[in-house]
């Protein structure tokens, strides 16, 4: 591998492949074609997973990048039965008062298309629930250490997550209760993280059905200059 200094740290030598025009079109055809089925899913069966397949869609959103390569992540991967309904009893908590209390009126109307309430069943259904917490800032030796760009590390990160979840075959939905402090009392996580995001993960229900949407065309959501 070849290796040279820049700045006085090591750098390598990138391995890329470089494709030609129809391979390239092809490639993000597919990949397109792909991420077109997703769908946020609220049915999912309790059909195990192997753990790796876990490990390795963590593994993938690690690779998203951050600013200056803090990685201010930390996924927590949730299988435990009790811990699982301790997840859904504190969100369903939440979400009822959310729905209940503050939620504007045209909020709740955007909502009705997509059949959402705030009780949560596939909280406990599911075989996995990936929480992601940002690193607000890393301790070493006692020390505080600053993280940058920490939302929108964290938030590739997701997107990068979501894809890989996808593309492994399963279903997910992107979960935020709010407010998610409940997220850190149940896992213990130490005061410099907070949670961002909540994933459960596994197969669809045999029986799911999920709004029946459009997504916006390309000519309404790019411009080319």
């Amino acid at each position: 591998m070849k290796e040279k200094l820049i700045k006085g740290h090591s750098h390598i030598k990138i391995n890329y492949e470089r494709l030609d025009s129809s391979d390239l079109i092809k490639k993000s055809q597919n990949y397109y074609e792909l991420m077109n089925k997703r769908r946020s899913i609220r049915e999912f069966s309790d059909q195990s997973i192997p753990k790796e397949v876990i490990e390795n869609i963590v593994k993938t959103a690690s690779t998203a990048p951050s600013g200056a390569h803090k990685q201010p992540w930390t996924f927590c991967i949730i299988s435990n039965s009790d811990i699982k309904k301790k997840i859904r009893d504190a969100a369903e908590k939440e979400e009822y008062e959310s729905y209940k209390n503050r939620m504007s009126d045209q909020w709740l109307k955007d909502l009705e298309p997509i059949g959402t309430d705030w009780e949560k069943p596939f909280l406990e259904t599911v075989p996995y629930i990936i929480v992601v917490f940002k690193k607000i800032y890393d301790e070493e030796e006692g020390q505080k250490k600053t993280n940058y760009y920490v939302n929108e590390s964290v938030g590739i990160a997701c997107g990068f997550l979501i894809s890989a979840i996808h593309n492994a075959g399963l279903a997910t939905l992107t979960h935020t209760p709010s407010p998610m402090n409940f997220l850190s009392e149940i896992l213990e996580r130490p005061k410099n993280e907070r949670p961002y995001l909540l994933l459960p993960v596994g197969y669809p229900a045999d029986e799911c059905y999920v709004p029946k949407l459009d997504r916006k065309p390309l000519e309404k959501i790019a411009k080319f200059f």
